[in-house]
């Protein structure tokens, strides 16, 4: 690889990439770390909590109790809270909504712990690999000024060419990372909403969205 960077260049040129390979060793480490605590946090994972929104909807405070003291996933932990705190003070909901409040506040941090790496990575990889082209440029630049009699123009089209190597790999791991991201994102997103659905649900009751028949 080292024959694609010009002269004079090889050393900066293979710091950028240097930097760009570990930041995207980096992200791939946190991409990594963020899957596999997705999974054995339980995220995504419905089927426990819709069972104790329908005992406790169904009148069975026990039951759902019994159910949410599992606590396996973050949605069960936060209707936990929030039936510990009906049960607690059955005519003040908003002790039980404050309960519930700060349990999904702490799970969610859990799950949104490190993703500013990710987001990092994906702004900085591109400004990065536009760094080693800029200073590729004015090196090839810099040699054609220098340059006496005529100017061979393949020696200017191949210095350009190889400084947009480190913009090209910049691009290449900022987008791939910004999949992943927005991958990740989404599953918190899901979350969230999730949570706060089952809150409500909990708090309220669920609530019919059928349109009302005309007499």
């Amino acid at each position: 690889m080292a024959k694609l960077l010009p002269e004079g260049l090889d050393g900066f040129a293979w710091a950028i990439l240097a930097v760009l390979a570990l930041v995207s060793v980096m992200a791939l480490t946190v991409a990594i770390f963020k899957a596999l605590q997705f999974m054995r946090l339980g995220v995504g994972r419905r089927k426990l909590a819709g069972e104790v929104v329908e005992k406790w909807l169904g009148g069975d405070g026990d039951g759902a109790l019994s159910l949410a003291e599992k606590r396996s996933t973050p949605t069960v932990r936060v209707l936990y809270a929030a039936l510990t705190g009906l049960r607690a003070a059955p005519q003040d909901r908003g002790y039980a909504r404050e309960l519930a409040t700060q349990t999904a506040l702490s799970e969610l941090a859990r799950l949104t712990g490190r993703m500013r790496a990710l987001e990092a990575v994906v702004q900085a990889a591109p400004m990065l690999g536009l760094l080693g082209t800029v200073v590729g440029m004015i090196e090839a630049f810099g040699k054609l000024a220098q340059a006496e009699g005529a100017v061979d123009p393949s020696i200017l089209a191949g210095g350009i060419w190889t400084a947009l190597i480190t913009t090209a790999v910049g691009l290449g791991i900022a987008i791939f990372f910004y999949f992943i991201s927005m991958w990740l994102e989404g599953r918190i997103s899901a979350e969230r909403e999730t949570i706060e659905r089952l809150i409500s649900t909990v708090l309220h009751g669920r609530v019919d969205t059928a349109a009302p028949r005309g007499r």
